[in-house]
């Protein structure tokens, strides 16, 4: 299996769906109807009880998927989230024991930030790329932009409140790699195993990059 680095997460797809499950029977389908559609890579997020359970099977039973957990907010998750076969991380936020936490997980991962303050202590700690949450609701593009000449060496993927209609215009920004989403995993679809739709947002979300 290859080594992924944190760079590689911002490459691996313009979208990276990012997923809640209730029922882990549901993970294995939706992983294979994303890799249809040519989407490699899932965020399923640590928010409810079937989660480690849903990223375990994927990463068993669809190993050409790059399955990771999302919503990581503790050392205690970035433990329970490898064991489970995780492959990247990605935490809403920042704080120094969840930062040291996955900086020794052994995986990639992207660290959450939402302020300037937050972006130069992820800076400091040698690590590039992270994610911009929620990201519509503090500043957005607009944010970015700014971002962009103070801070050249970090590199993004915004999530929270991106629709299909502002993913590429905010891929367009230079510190911008990927940007996270729901969109390609409605709960409506989920729950009625719609897995040819699915494919189709992703095919739609590879075509509009």
């Amino acid at each position: 299996m290859t080594t992924l680095t944190s760079a590689d997460l911002l490459t691996l797809s313009p979208v990276i769906p990012v997923v809640v499950l209730d029922d882990a029977d549901r993970a294995v389908p939706l992983a294979q109807a994303l890799l249809a559609g040519g989407i490699p890579v899932i965020e399923i997020t640590l928010r409810t009880p079937a989660a480690l359970a849903a990223i375990a099977a994927v990463a068993e039973r669809v190993p050409d998927m790059v399955v990771g957990a999302g919503t990581v907010t503790s050392p205690a998750h970035v433990d329970k989230a490898v064991a489970a076969g995780a492959r990247f991380l990605v935490s809403p936020g920042t704080t120094d024991a969840l930062l040291d936490a996955m900086a020794g997980s052994g995986v990639p991962y992207l660290p959450g930030i939402a302020t300037v303050s937050e972006a130069l202590r992820v800076l400091e700690r040698g690590q590039q790329e992270m994610k911009l949450f929620p990201a519509e609701a503090c500043g957005g593009r607009t944010f970015l932009q700014s971002l962009a000449s103070p801070l050249p060496d970090a590199r993004f993927c915004p999530t929270g409140g991106i629709t299909p209609d502002t993913a590429p215009l905010y891929r367009a920004l230079p510190n911008v790699g990927c940007v996270g989403g729901t969109w390609l995993t409605p709960a409506k679809l989920v729950a009625a195993a719609d897995w040819a739709q699915i494919t189709q947002l992703a095919v739609d979300a590879r075509r509009e990059a």
